[in-house]
């Protein structure tokens, strides 16, 4: 459900925004202007703005040729032994830039599952301060609900 109150789209509002920023300052006039026309990409999340722009880096290293600026393959020195050297290098380089990726997809991995662990702790805790219980979640055998917030003196005041 989209919530937004002023939605990326022109309209009268957008339009008297983008105009009053470039009155008031030029970047913020600019940055409404970049709202109106890539804000659906986004959807309002970092994570969609984050995978957007993770989907726009792979798309620039698999075409390379085109927007490197150079071709590597029709560049040469002259030195048959240092392009050879270069190419080599720039292999190995390719290869750490994969490792070090997949290492950045990993431990974008590892910091959901910490996230979701402290939410399911955190919704836990909850329900155990309310005498709620859960199916089949952090009860004994009998479906009632252990609290674990007395190992931790947080509700004692005194």
């Amino acid at each position: 459900m989209n919530t937004a109150i002023i939605k990326p789209q022109w309209s009268p509002l957008t339009i008297a925004l983008m105009v009053l920023g470039f009155i008031l300052f030029w970047p913020i006039g600019l940055a409404v202007l970049g709202y109106i026309l890539w804000g659906e990409k986004f959807g309002g999340s970092a994570e969609k703005a984050q995978a957007y722009w993770n989907k726009g880096c792979g798309y620039m290293r698999n075409n390379k040729k085109t927007f490197g600026g150079f071709d590597r393959n029709f560049s040469t020195s002259g030195n048959a032994a240092f392009d050879d050297y270069r190419s080599e290098q720039l292999k190995r380089l390719d290869e750490e830039r994969a490792r070090l990726d997949a290492e950045v997809d990993a431990f974008h991995a590892y910091m959901a599952n910490l996230r979701k662990a402290k939410d399911r702790e955190e919704f836990d805790r909850f329900m155990g301060d309310r005498g709620g219980n859960r199916q089949g979640f952090g009860g004994d055998t009998n479906g009632n609900v252990q609290n674990q917030n007395n190992q931790n003196n947080w509700g004692n005041n005194g």
